[in-house]
């Protein structure tokens, strides 16, 4: 990313009278500074938890933001998160030519607690085969301008995708530049359908191909780039490194799950079903969320060991629909936490709970802001090697006091449920 414009800023009287400067909400310009700053509670004093984060130089009022996809398809629905509070709002996917995006409909299929799959049981999973944006480029960076205009101190960041044609990234790249959008998400993970024109996944999964359109991209942008990984990969830290070494300011993770939702049984058709056949797609919702958990780990220990205390920013993404799960992935070291599938289910008026539970979170830790948790449970992840002798150790030290099976050859049959529990943790 070449250099941003310069800042404006605001002076904010802590008392109503003396002030400290601090930047105001919207594009800063701090390089790869990180910014922000910790209200700290005086003895005896309690203080409101601040959920404000600073991330490549953007200011955001909260860590939660609209994941690309269809909230954030039009200028009528981004209006609307931006109104509710979001703090910010990522488009869904645009590219140059639209007119080769082609829908179907039905697109969706849900997946249900219920054994039976009942209507009434819980939505747990959810798939679609939805493609990126098949609006006009015109049309949708005409609403991008738009909304700048209107809310210039909130953060719009563009989800961007091209064919494997340098001209074509730096010309989509150019234009939505122009409509002063903050920030760039670059789409290299969507699972389905864009793969077949070399995009997306294709170039997500391919770490020489990454790291050539990276370069393209990083060349020109003038905004933060963010890029979005996809999950469908052995190690998903080998596409983010290359990312981040390529210019990239931050990464985001994880786009949805390559998968078959389930078949019909009585049709024997799979499903989203049209006109009678379907097609892999892309899995979310609360099923995925212990998956994301374990692919922002694995991201954000690669980043605090190889790149240390740079101003790189990770963006989680995965099955939040409360502010425990947001809690979740920062406290991985997440910087902010996207929703999309969550709206689709509960409204865009998710935003005003997922503050208030993370807000309680913090307030039962006397956390003050984000960054007073941010990645405080990486250091309790380990091998198994290391689990077994730091048990061997306690054990040691409790004078061989057993809790739960030591081996194999403990379990017996009558206790059988009762020897189980004895080794679950929650």
């Amino acid at each position: 990313m070449a250099s941003l414009g310069l800042a404006q800023r605001i002076r904010i009287g802590l008392d109503g009278n003396s002030g400290v400067e601090f930047p105001m909400m919207g594009r800063l310009n701090f390089g790869k500074k990180r910014v922000g700053f910790r209200v700290m509670a005086s003895e005896g004093q309690s203080v409101e938890p601040d959920l404000s984060v600073t991330v490549n130089g953007l200011k955001m009022p909260n860590p939660f933001v609209i994941g690309s996809g269809p909230p954030g398809t039009n200028y009528t629905v981004m209006k609307r998160a931006f109104d509710e509070g979001w703090g910010g709002v990522i488009a869904k996917t645009v590219s140059l030519e639209a007119d080769k995006v082609k829908n179907v409909t039905p697109r969706y299929a849900k997946l249900r607690a219920d054994a039976n799959g009942s209507a009434k049981g819980q939505i747990i999973g959810w798939q679609n085969i939805e493609l990126i944006s098949d609006r006009p480029l015109e049309t949708m960076l005409k609403e991008f301008k738009q909304l700048k205009e209107e809310y210039p101190d909130r953060i719009l960041i563009a989800s961007i995708m091209e064919e494997y044609n340098k001209a074509a990234w730096e010309e989509l790249i150019y234009r939505c530049e122009e409509t002063g959008i903050d920030a760039f998400e670059i789409n290299f993970s969507c699972p389905h359908g864009m793969p077949e024109r070399r995009m997306g996944a294709a170039v997500g999964q391919d770490c020489d191909l990454l790291e050539e359109v990276c370069g393209w991209i990083n060349a020109v942008a003038t905004v933060p780039v963010w890029a979005k990984m996809t999950p469908n990969i052995t190690d998903i830290t080998k596409p983010a490194r290359v990312a981040l070494n390529q210019g990239c300011e931050g990464v985001s993770a994880i786009n949805t799950i390559m998968s078959v939702m389930g078949i019909n049984l009585d049709t024997l058709r799979p499903e989203p079903c049209v006109e009678g056949y379907s097609t892999p797609g892309g899995y979310s919702s609360k099923a995925v969320h212990p998956i994301a958990l374990a692919k922002v780990m694995n991201i954000a220990r690669m980043m605090k060991s190889e790149f240390g205390d740079k101003d790189y920013s990770l963006s989680a993404i995965g099955g939040v629909e409360t502010g425990g799960d947001a809690a979740e992935f920062i406290l991985l070291g997440a910087d902010t936490v996207q929703v999309c599938t969550g709206v689709m289910m509960h409204g865009y008026g998710l935003v005003k709970t997922l503050c208030s539970e993370l807000k309680d979170f913090m307030r039962k830790h006397n956390f003050s802001s984000i960054e007073d948790f941010r990645g405080t449970s990486l250091e309790y992840f380990t091998t198994h090697t290391d689990l077994v002798r730091r048990q061997q150790e306690a054990i040691r030290q409790r004078k061989a006091v057993k809790k739960g099976l030591q081996s194999d050859k403990d379990w017996t049959g009558d206790g059988f449920v009762q020897e189980t529990e004895s080794m679950v943790s929650n």
